[in-house]
């Protein structure tokens, strides 16, 4: 369906992972090898949260209906900023418009959250699951994508306290909701979600077939690998990225994240948890 990009660690260009990378994001939307879709034109998006701004600040955000490759704003911008946390987006749209209010990353107050994936036969338990969101959070809900119900549901659940219990509780609604409408797998996608300090990635769907998703290796790691490899003078020690398809052909660098699982990337670095295993 889509594509995206979670960077976390010492401010950084965001060009360098968006556009420069062997594998960058916009390579990807011009030709994804392990996406459901090969192409991902559909537009994009780009949030930030600003180096030096205070913790829990509001991150800035750039949606365009332009393919990510034809965009020159986006160069500009990736290139201009320096971010220790970052989402990138590229969209192949499943159905809903194309319209920048369909664009990811979504945001609310300091979180951002984005999806690749979709929500089975949604136009039959959209009704349901738009109704289910918080009446306080609703006029907040401006596109027409399934994924925003999603994000607004989780706030509904308490995205902002707990958000591995939040999205628990959101995938179980949608669950329910579909198979009471007879949606054999409800639920299918990899998600983002940050409040500017910690990240938090999900890989799960109901037929535990999910979309690929995978993590970097530490990067002391891969210079140990790789000792030649000069571009890798142009991270930090505590740089990471979460993707969901490798940036590079380097054998070792990229570790998949299991199916049914949430990897949480904190200053600590990541910790995997069982996500709905048993369902």
């Amino acid at each position: 369906m889509c594509r995206w990009l979670a960077y976390r660690g010492e401010p950084l260009q965001p060009s360098l992972l968006i556009l420069d990378a062997q594998h960058s994001l916009v390579a990807q939307s011009l030709n994804s090898p392990l996406g459901a879709e090969t192409v991902n034109g559909d537009g994009f998006g780009f949030g930030w949260y600003p180096a030096g701004a205070a913790e829990g600040g509001i991150p800035a955000v750039f949606h365009s209906i332009e393919p990510a490759w034809h965009d020159q704003n986006l160069r500009e911008i990736s290139a201009a900023v320096r971010s220790p946390l970052f989402f990138s987006h590229v969209r192949a749209a499943g159905g809903p418009p194309i319209q920048q209010t369909n664009c990811h990353p979504f945001r609310y107050e300091n979180w951002l959250f984005m999806h690749n994936g979709f929500l089975a036969d949604f136009l039959r338990v959209k009704r349901d699951l738009t109704f289910a969101i918080d009446p306080s959070l609703y006029p907040h809900v401006r596109g027409t994508t399934d994924s925003e119900v999603l994000f607004h549901l989780a706030l509904t659940f308490g995205l902002q306290d707990d958000p591995v219990l939040a999205m628990t509780r959101t995938v179980q609604l949608v669950e329910s909701v579909g198979r009471g409408h007879g949606v054999r797998f409800p639920m299918q996608g990899t998600i983002a979600v940050s409040d500017g300090s910690t990240l938090w990635t999900f890989r799960y769907s109901t037929q535990g077939r999910s979309r690929s998703l995978f993590h970097s290796v530490d990067i002391p790691t891969i210079r140990e690998m790789y000792p030649d490899a000069e571009r890798l003078a142009l991270f930090g020690d505590d740089a990471h990225v979460v993707v969901s398809e490798p940036l590079n052909d380097l054998p070792g660098t990229f570790v998949e994240v299991p199916e049914s699982t949430v990897a949480i990337l904190d200053p600590s670095g990541y910790h995997h948890q069982p996500f709905l295993a048993a369902a």
